[in-house]
């Protein structure tokens, strides 16, 4: 059947939105609730193509292959994984994720969905930041983009005294959380960077204003979250390196992710699937991962096969 030229142009707006990539100008808060990321349940996304949800870990920090398990937010035993924290890759750019809220979109279109955020306020005015939505929230405005930042503030929920045992008041402020970096110390180690990462690169900004436009997930993103999109695997090439910063004084030194010596541990010949933990901090499981796969280090607490 062949539509009337007046029908076709009727509907050229709407296939033209099905392709559009969402820009425009937002703002950013921050969160830390231990939940279950709300991408992390089955179906949430509608243009994923074999793709799994966004991981979620145990009360040990361990992932879960269970995508239905419920959150510790509900009466579960469900969280969200410490490296799903912010990094920095340079001077001027990091990764994290975010909850997220874009004008013109529903859940489908956000989960998974990365944007590039370049800050127009505040003493990181001209920095950038990707950031993967790995969840959202009904207590979110329009364009408004929650950083997931360690001591970022419990927020409605609170899912940290369960999974790390906090005060049921929280880390600082229930909305925008500890004050100070040297509050980071006190944090559980698989915790602390991303919360130092708060005070060094993102020099204690509060809320800055940004421009955000969407963009395909960088590998060294997606290899965290497990998630990628189908409109992503098309063009994925990392937006910059993947590396593990450490972070003093407001100056860096990035190296690249090393590859993990399995070591002594083998556990008992047992393997390690794809995205699931290998090592890292007080990790005791085993450290071989599943071929082709191999353990790579996201930080000095946390290595998975990738």
């Amino acid at each position: 059947m062949v539509l009337p030229k007046t029908v076709l142009l009727a509907l050229l707006p709407f296939f033209l939105q099905v392709d559009a990539q969402a820009s425009g100008n937002g703002k950013t808060t921050r969160y830390w609730d231990c939940c279950k990321a709300s991408c992390g349940w089955p179906g949430k996304i509608s243009l994923a193509s074999g793709s799994n949800p966004v991981s979620s870990c145990d009360a040990h920090d361990r992932p879960l292959s269970n995508y239905n398990a419920v959150s510790g937010c509900n009466n579960g035993a469900t969280y969200m994984c410490s490296n799903q924290s912010p990094w920095a890759v340079s001077d001027t750019l990091s990764y994290g994720f975010a909850a997220t809220t874009v004008a013109g979109g529903t859940e489908s279109s956000w989960c998974c969905a990365c944007y590039e955020l370049t800050f127009t306020s505040g003493p990181v005015q001209g920095k950038k930041m990707i950031v993967q939505a790995t969840n959202t929230g009904g207590d979110l405005g329009s364009n408004q983009f929650d950083l997931a930042i360690p001591g970022g503030g419990f927020g409605i929920f609170n899912g940290c005294t369960a999974e790390w045992g906090t005060p049921s008041t929280g880390w600082g402020a229930q909305y925008g959380g500890i004050s100070s970096r040297s509050q980071c110390d006190a944090f559980p180690a698989a915790l602390k960077a991303g919360c130092y990462w708060r005070y060094d690169w993102f020099m204690g900004a509060d809320n800055p204003a940004i421009s955000f436009k969407q963009v395909a997930c960088p590998a060294a993103i997606t290899a965290k979250s497990g998630c990628v999109r189908a409109n992503d695997a098309i063009n994925e090439t990392p937006t910059g390196p993947a590396s593990v910063s450490t972070w003093t004084s407001g100056s860096a030194s990035a190296t690249a992710a090393p590859v993990v010596d399995p070591g002594t541990n083998t556990g008992n010949g047992e393997t390690v699937g794809q995205y699931k933990q290998c090592g890292g901090g007080d990790y005791t499981g085993p450290t071989v991962c599943e071929a082709p796969y191999t353990c790579k280090a996201s930080n000095e607490f946390y290595s998975q096969c990738l």
